[in-house]
């Protein structure tokens, strides 16, 4: 088993999903069985919303980068990060360290093409941040496919705060499910859901859409690596 480290924190309830997750996926009889975590639960990395979309706070870089760094001195041997905003500081943390860094939104792009096919439609239920600094637009380009953003990122954004705040409510399943809808309406039938937050409401898509979970293909690569021959 190979260890990997985790920079969590964004937010607390997304990383513990990942762990929980990680641990569902791999069959075992004893505590040794499971895969080595080392989770930096950082709380305090700056808001990534306030730096990307209102232009205010401080920079998630240097915080990051400096996450990776003691995870790697602590033995971490790969780096995963379960906050798909966060990975537009991904080239900073590679940068900084001498150990892979899991890609959730290269790995989960490869996954939508799986199910999408060539030339298929892919809806983004994300942050409204993570169309303006085109996070995944570049990714699922290349691999041929087309992306679709819904039209009330708004609404997608108030339901991220409304998790932050209060956990996963009502009302914030309400907006990812008429995102979802309006996706479908698009033609966009698959469906990253590229928040962490809506991981926490991940079943509330709307009926016909074919999601696919961003957290789970993450939890898929840290398997897949800390299982792997060294």
């Amino acid at each position: 088993m190979r260890t990997v480290g985790i920079l969590g924190g964004m937010g607390p309830e997304a990383t513990v999903l990942l762990m929980q997750k990680i641990i569902a996926a791999v069959p075992a009889r004893d505590d040794a069985d499971h895969i080595p975590l080392i989770v930096d639960q950082n709380s305090q990395v700056p808001s990534r919303i306030a730096r990307l979309i209102e232009g205010t706070g401080g920079d998630p870089a240097p915080v990051l980068v400096a996450m990776a760094k003691r995870l790697e001195g602590a033995g971490a041997m790969a780096l995963a990060m379960p906050c798909n905003t966060a990975h537009h500081y991904a080239g900073d943390i590679r940068a900084a360290v001498n150990i892979p860094f899991l890609d959730m939104v290269a790995a989960s792009a490869r996954a939508a093409l799986a199910v999408a096919g060539l030339g298929g439609k892919v809806g983004l239920l994300a942050s409204p941040a993570v169309a303006k600094v085109g996070l995944f637009d570049g990714a699922l380009a290349a691999l041929g496919l087309e992306v679709v953003h819904p039209d009330d990122g708004a609404a997608l954004l108030d339901a991220i705060r409304e998790i932050k705040a209060h956990g996963p409510t009502d009302a914030a399943r309400a907006a990812l499910q008429a995102a979802s809808g309006a996706l479908l309406a698009k033609g966009a039938e698959v469906q990253l859901i590229a928040c962490t937050e809506f991981s926490l409401i991940a079943d509330a898509v709307a009926p016909g859409a074919r999601a696919i979970d961003t957290l789970d293909v993450l939890v898929n690569e840290i398997v897949g690596f800390a299982r792997a021959s060294a």
